[in-house]
């Protein structure tokens, strides 16, 4: 009698334990598309002591907050980005808007890979005979 109370006991623990809920994948799936500038957002600094925006931004635009400074980085072209810091302050406030709504995937995590973070682009300083130089092997290869 014990080892089924036991057993019960265990299956139901195991049931419980079934992973993150539907609205942390879908928050962190969200995350990642924000993250990607696949979200139309709306970022607004607001004085709460004068009651006015201080800056509105808008457009696909990832937000980091941290506890001095606020990072915004908006995608503006195909390879076009601006990034702005804004101070935090005791007097002053931001809240992010997201514009329209986003279908995301609750039954799958999202990963994304892209390309140049596994091989990264070099930049090279120097005159075009200096790279071809480095490039041609000498007669000791």
């Amino acid at each position: 009698m014990n080892r089924t109370l036991i057993g019960c006991v265990a299956l139901l623990a195991l049931a419980a334990c079934d992973g993150p809920d539907d609205a942390q994948v879908a928050k962190r799936n969200m995350a990642k598309a924000a993250d990607n500038f696949e979200i139309m957002r709306r970022v607004v600094m607001y004085n709460a002591i004068r009651g006015e925006n201080i800056m509105v931004s808008e457009g696909r635009c990832s937000v980091e907050a941290g506890q001095l400074r606020t990072s915004v980085i908006c995608k503006i072209g195909p390879d076009t980005f601006i990034r702005n810091f804004y101070g935090n302050s005791d007097n002053t406030v931001y809240f992010v808007e997201q514009m329209d709504p986003v279908p995301v995937n609750v039954y799958h995590y999202r990963r994304t890979f892209k390309p140049q973070a596994i091989l990264p682009d070099i930049d090279f300083r120097g005159s075009a005979s200096a790279a071809a130089d480095a490039l041609t092997p000498d007669s000791s290869d």
